[in-house]
C-alpha cells in the first residue's frame, strides 16, 4: 500500500488542523493504521492509532485533544486536531501495518507515507 499524508500548515496555539492520510490499494480496510510525529532534533514518536475494526488507541499529550479515524471507502485515515500548543509542532507521518491489532512502535509498520508539516505558533 502507497500512503500520502496532507493537511499539514502553520496554526496559531488554541486553532485546529486536520491531517488527511489517503492510501493505494484495495486492502485498505484490513490495515491498522497510525500516525507518528518527528520535531526538530527528536525522535520519531507515536501519536494515535486506529484498527482495522475501528478501535484506537493516544498518546497521552494528545488526549482529549486529537481524534484519529478511518474512512475505508474513501480510503482514508484523518487526524483531526484541535487546542493545538506550540509542542506539537513536527513532521507528522501517517503509517500502516498488518495483523490484527494496532501498535505503537515505529518499528511495527510495514508502510510509511511522506510526512507533512505542522507548525503551531505561540
Amino acid at each position: 500500500v502507497q500512503l500520502q499524508a496532507s493537511g499539514g500548515g502553520l496554526v496559531q496555539a488554541g486553532g485546529s488542523l486536520r491531517l488527511s492520510c489517503a492510501a493505494s490499494g484495495r486492502t485498505f480496510s484490513t490495515y491498522n493504521l497510525g500516525w507518528f510525529r518527528q520535531a526538530p532534533g527528536k525522535e520519531r514518536e507515536f501519536v494515535a492509532a486506529i484498527s482495522w475494526s475501528g478501535g484506537s488507541t493516544y498518546v497521552d499529550s494528545v488526549k482529549g485533544r486529537f481524534t484519529i479515524s478511518r474512512d475505508n471507502a474513501k480510503n482514508t485515515m484523518y487526524l483531526q486536531m484541535d487546542s493545538l500548543k506550540p509542542e506539537d509542532t513536527a513532521v507528522y507521518y501517517c503509517a500502516a501495518r498488518r495483523g490484527y491489532s494496532v501498535a505503537r512502535a515505529a518499528k511495527e509498520y510495514d508502510y510509511w507515507g511522506q510526512g507533512t508539516l505542522v507548525t503551531v505558533s505561540s
